[in-house]
């Protein structure tokens, strides 16, 4: 079973972070690049309930995604991960909708990921804040590279990026469907209204 291993933390500055990163020899893997994510669902919302995803990103390529919950009781995020490089990001939005299921939120992201310790670390600018993921083997890798990065660890974020939006989008009575950096343009985010602390402070 594949299986995905992570943890987010908010941080002030990614640039801080990146500089680190550097320092301690981590590997450039891919340059930052602007994501485009669907989140796809059942009319009833079933996938969410069960709090279990289907996405489609699209990329330097396009990638269908399967998660599944993730294990309760975990230091870190532990959940089923499965996914399949497809060759037409509109022709699997087509097939997926054919089958019955329906695009619930659109989202946006620009992402830089690099490879450190045999983990990825990833500098991600949401539109309501700036994060960095690691995604390790086990809660201790992923422990030793904040550690290595300066981040706090109590400070760290189990939960999905859509979980953390439905935070925003109740605290500040945005539209439930579209997470972009044009529909927050004029949002100031504080990440302490939706209980984050900074990492790198």
């Amino acid at each position: 079973m594949e299986q995905e291993v992570e943890a987010k933390f908010p941080v002030r500055s990614l640039e801080t972070v990146r500089k680190r990163l550097e320092q301690a020899g981590a590997v450039l893997e891919a340059p930052r690049v602007h994501e485009v994510n669907l989140r796809f669902d059942t009319p009833e919302g079933t996938l969410t309930r069960e709090r279990r995803v289907l996405r489609l990103r699209r990329d330097s390529r396009a990638v269908l995604t399967y998660k599944g919950a993730a294990q309760p009781g975990q230091e870190v995020s532990v959940r089923q991960e499965i996914e399949v490089e497809v060759s037409d990001f509109e022709a699997a939005r087509r097939l997926l909708e054919a089958l019955g299921y329906r695009v619930s939120t659109m989202y946006e992201k620009y992402r830089t990921t690099y490879r450190l310790m045999d983990a990825h670390v990833v500098l991600d600018e949401m539109p309501f804040g700036n994060f960095v993921e690691i995604e390790g083997e086990n809660a201790e890798k992923i422990h030793a590279i904040a550690s290595v990065l300066g981040l706090r660890w109590e400070a760290r974020v189990a939960e999905s990026y859509l979980g953390l939006f439905e935070r925003v989008r109740q605290a500040y009575g945005l539209p439930p469907t579209c997470l972009t950096f044009e529909a927050l343009r004029d949002v100031s985010v504080r990440l302490s209204i939706i209980g984050l602390e900074e990492a790198d402070v």
